[in-house]
């Protein structure tokens, strides 16, 4: 029984990463130009730094806007044309990228080529990342939601861990030129093997209002963005934190924190389904919780290591396990548009982290901002709290 069970959860794996591979090359195209595209409007272009990050956070804004629109589309239409078109965008914006590094004689239409791919990345993030999602769900049937979301966020971490290393070596050698290269070529793999793929059936039935989904939905995005506060302060400060204490060693620490996440992903996502997405929701934010109050408190770099480390753990889980709660508050054929608003409250999360940190800084400190990421979080966990209470007794987990 043992070995049945076995083999059945490794082509249970196998089907869900054959299309989670769509997720990795999607991030992977917003990898590799990362780190590439601020020293290409500032040296190449002449542009001050503070407009190379409006060019990269174009794309965010695009993915934030868009989100909700993939989640519906892919309700109507399938998630396999979603994810088709997403990953079009995604190519299209290589393309754009080319066209930038070809112009870039002259400034004011390479940054308005870049722009374009930007806001095309933003697009296709959130038609391919959130169609993947729905494909996979469709293909190994909602009972391993949590598995298919948790997969598609290692296959998200894994993508922009490669490809941001990737990008800074391709330029090296290539220029802008050469890493729009790459976008474009793993950009058209990924649409043939897509193809080939067999499509879900689109479910039939009466669709609830937009607006519905957003009323039943928005406590677990609340609850989400709150959360993705304490991975954007570490992600964007801990190198700042670092500095002004004059320690060496913040890379290790983002190390560490990416440890926990991927080791609590890979490890633990089955404990959704075994003791529901509320109770390891709140658990996970209280890990977080802990691991920002002890950044906030360290007298060394050592503390600081293992708060990263707490915190990656403890956010690790809180996307799949509060997302497989979201998508059951409605019909079947509405779970594409619940997904889709509950992941843009992962993508406000982190959009609203840096000017409100930035300013919590200016007044209060640097150590100060882990100290109130971690009240957010607590918040978060008091929302998770108030909803699990709420649940009837004896309801399904």
């Amino acid at each position: 029984m043992s070995a049945s069970h076995a083999i059945s959860t490794s082509q249970l794996n196998k089907r869900i990463l054959s299309i989670v591979l769509f997720t990795f090359v999607c991030y992977l195209t917003i990898g590799l130009p990362l780190a590439v595209l601020p020293g290409f409007v500032h040296h190449d272009l002449g542009y001050n730094s503070v407009l190379a990050g409006l060019i990269i956070s174009a794309q965010y804004f695009a993915t934030l806007v868009s989100r909700p629109h993939a989640g519906r589309y892919a309700d109507m239409l399938g998630p396999k044309r979603v994810v088709l078109f997403g990953l079009a965008c995604c190519g299209l914006s290589g393309l754009c990228y080319a066209l930038a590094w070809l112009a870039s004689g002259q400034p004011l239409l390479s940054l308005m080529l870049l722009c374009a791919g930007r806001v095309l990345l933003g697009v296709g993030e959130s038609f391919a990342s959130t169609g993947s999602t729905l494909w996979g769900i469709g293909a190994v049937g909602s009972l391993h939601t949590a598995r298919v979301i948790s997969w598609n966020g290692v296959a998200t971490y894994g993508a922009m861990a490669i490809g941001a290393p990737l990008g800074v070596w391709l330029n090296q050698r290539w220029g802008l030129a050469g890493v729009a290269g790459v976008i474009v070529l793993a950009v058209v793999i990924a649409m043939l093997l897509a193809a080939r793929k067999s499509p879900i059936s689109v479910v039939a039935g009466n669709r609830i209002a937009f607006s519905a989904v957003v009323g039943k939905i928005w406590p677990y995005g609340l609850g989400l963005g709150l959360g993705t506060i304490g991975f954007g302060v570490i992600a964007t400060f801990i190198t700042l934190y670092y500095g002004e204490r004059g320690w060496q060693g913040a890379a290790f620490s983002l190390s560490l924190f990416s440890l926990g996440f991927v080791g609590i992903r890979l490890l633990f996502s089955n404990n959704i389904n075994r003791h529901g997405g509320l109770k390891v929701s709140l658990v996970s934010f209280l890990f977080e919780m802990a691991g920002l109050l002890l950044i906030w408190q360290a007298g060394s770099p050592l503390l600081v290591e293992c708060g990263a480390f707490l915190t990656g753990a403890g956010f690790s889980l809180v996307f799949p396990a509060l997302g497989v709660e979201a998508v059951k508050q409605v019909p079947v054929q509405n779970q594409g548009t619940a997904l889709g608003l509950y992941s843009a409250f992962l993508d406000l999360g982190l959009g609203l982290t840096g000017p409100v940190a930035g300013m919590i800084i200016n007044h209060f400190g640097i150590a100060s901002i882990y100290l109130v990421a971690a009240i957010t979080v607590g918040v978060a966990a008091l929302i998770t709290l108030r909803l699990t209470l709420a649940r009837p007794a004896g309801s399904a987990q």
